[in-house]
C-alpha cells in the first residue's frame, strides 16, 4: 500500500493544520525495512516510535470541534463534516493495533511462501486473461506492466477479496486524537473528508484497514487525491467496487515512482566461491556487465540491459539466495518501502508471466531474532562503536553497515544479516 511523507508542516498553537491538506505522495518516513510495513496497513506495525500514543490533553469533544474548523477553513462543507462525525467514537482497538509492537515476526521465506503461493498464481493467472483488455488499455496509458498490477492487486487484498471492515473515518478521527503520529493522521483524515465531499467512494462511505487503507489496492487516502484515477469513466474514482480504477490507480502511482515498462525489477543470480560479500549493500549500485565480472550470474536468461544499475540483495543473508535488483524494485518500494513486500511483488509477477521461482535454498532452519533480540544487537553494536543508529529493533541500512563491519573484524562472510550467532557473539 503506498506510503506518504508528509513534508514542509508547522504545526501552530490552535492545532492549525491546513497544510496537511497538501501532503504529497512519497517515500515514507521510516528507514528501509526488512519486513512488511504495515502501518498504515493491516497487520501489527513494525516502525519502531513509542511504545504508547501520548495522553490527549483535551477532550475528544473538544479535539473534533477545533478539527472542524480546520476542515471547514480548508474548503470542507460544514453540513457534509456534521453528517460524517455524526455518532463517531474512539475505536479502542485500533489505538491497540497502532502501539502493536509483535516481539516475533515471520521469517522472509515463510512470508515469501505465503504471498506467491499456488493458489494466489493461479488466481491471478486467470484474472489477469479476464482482464487483458483492461490491462492493455491501462499499459497504453501509464507504461507500467500487467503483471506487477495483478501482484499488487493480489497482495494488497487478495484480488479485491478483502478491502477491509474498518470505518475509515472513525478509525482516522481515532488515530489523529490518540495515535503516535497524529500530524499524519490529521492530514489523512482531512484527506478523507476530502473523498466524501467529491463525492468518491462507496454510497456506504469509506470502508478500509484499520489504518486507513482502502480499495482493491489499499491507497491511503493522501495518496487517493494525488493518484486514483476514474479509468471506467463513471464519473466516479471507486477502488472498492470498480477493478479499472483501482488497477489505473495502482499504475498511475507506480508511473509516478519510476516504472520502466518492460524492464524487470531483478532476478536470482548465483554466486562465485569467495564473493566479497561486503558488495551486499544498497549503497553499492554497478552496472549488470560490471556484476557479471565479478562472476554473478543469473540462474535463469534474463532480457536486461547490460549498462542497467543494479544493487546486490541477500535477503537472508549468504547462505540464502541472492537477487539483482533494479530500477523497478524501487519503484515497488515506494508502495511499500519493505524489501521483503517488494520482493514479494516482484516474485509473484514473475510467476504470473510463467517463470520459475527462487532456486536457491532458503536457510529454513536459522533462528529468526525477535524484536527484543535485534534491540540487544543494536545496542551491542553501539557499546563495541559501531554507531548501528538508533536501538529500535529494526534492521535498517546503518545496522547492516555496523553488523558488517563488525564481521569483517572476526573474519566472518561479510553479508550484513544479524543473525542468531551474531548476537551470541557480540554477547
Amino acid at each position: 500500500m503506498p506510503y506518504l511523507l508528509v513534508r514542509g508542516l508547522k504545526q501552530s498553537a490552535t492545532a492549525s493544520l491546513l497544510l496537511l491538506l497538501t501532503a504529497c505522495a512519497d517515500a515514507p518516513a521510516q528507514p528501509l525495512a526488512a519486513e512488511p510495513v504495515s502501518a498504515p496497513a493491516a497487520t501489527a506495525n513494525p516502525v519502531a516510535m513509542s511504545a504508547s500514543s501520548p495522553t490527549p490533553l483535551i477532550s475528544f469533544d473538544e479535539w473534533r470541534m477545533l478539527l472542524r474548523s480546520d476542515a471547514i477553513a480548508a474548503g470542507i462543507d460544514a453540513a457534509l463534516f456534521d453528517r460524517t462525525f455524526a455518532g463517531i467514537t474512539l475505536n479502542p482497538k485500533v489505538v491497540s493495533a497502532d502501539n502493536s509492537q509483535p516481539e516475533f515476526s515471520r521469517p522472509v521465506w515463510e512470508y515469501i511462501d505465503g504471498a506467491v503461493s499456488v493458489s494466489r498464481i493461479a488466481q491471478g493467472r486467470l484474472l489477469k486473461a479476464q482482464y487483458r483488455p483492461t490491462l492493455k488499455a491501462i499499459r497504453s496509458a501509464y507504461a507500467v506492466d500487467h503483471e506487477v498490477l495483478i501482484a499488487i492487486w493480489g497482495m494488497e487484498s487478495n484480488y479485491g477479496s478483502n478491502i477491509g471492515s474498518h470505518d475509515v473515518i472513525r478509525s482516522l478521527a481515532t488515530l489523529a486524537y490518540d495515535g503516535r503520529r497524529q500530524v499524519f493522521w490529521r492530514s489523512q483524515l482531512l484527506a478523507a473528508l476530502q473523498i466524501l465531499q467529491a463525492g468518491d467512494g462507496p454510497a456506504q462511505g469509506l470502508i478500509g484497514s484499520w489504518a486507513g487503507a482502502m480499495g482493491q489496492t489499499q491507497f491511503m487516502p493522501t495518496t487517493f487525491n494525488e493518484h486514483a484515477v476514474d479509468f471506467d469513466g463513471d464519473g466516479h474514482r471507486d477502488l472498492w467496487k470498480s477493478t479499472p480504477d483501482a488497477l489505473a490507480s495502482a499504475a498511475h502511482y507506480l508511473q509516478a515512482s519510476g516504472w520502466e515498462n518492460g524492464q524487470t525489477w531483478g532476478f536470482e543470480v548465483n554466486l562465485p566461491q569467495g564473493f566479497d560479500y561486503a558488495l551486499a549493500d544498497p549503497e553499492v549500485r554497478r552496472s549488470l556487465t560490471d556484476w557479471r565480472s565479478l562472476g554473478i550470474n543469473p540462474t535463469r536468461t534474463i532480457d536486461a540491459d547490460e549498462q542497467s544499475l543494479a544493487t546486490l540483495f541477500l535477503p537472508a543473508g549468504h547462505r540464502g539466495p541472492a537477487f539483482l535488483l533494479l530500477n523497478n524494485f524501487r519503484s515497488i518500494l515506494k508502495y511499500n518501502n519493505s524489501t521483503a513486500y517488494a520482493l514479494a511483488i516482484g516474485l509473484l509477477s514473475d510467476a504470473l508471466d510463467g517463470n520459475p521461482g527462487v532456486q536457491a535454498a532458503w536457510p529454513r532452519n536459522d533462528r529468526q531474532l525477535g524484536r527484543s533480540e535485534r534491540i540487544e544487537l543494536q545496542e551491542l553494536l553501539t557499546r563495541k562503536g559501531y554507531e548501528p543508529g538508533p536501538a529500535d529493533g529494526i534492521i535498517g541500512a546503518n545496522t547492516r553497515k555496523a553488523v558488517r563491519t563488525f564481521q569483517q573484524s572476526l573474519g566472518l562472510p561479510a553479508d550484513g544479516y544479524p543473525s542468531h550467532e551474531l548476537l551470541q557473539r557480540l554477547r
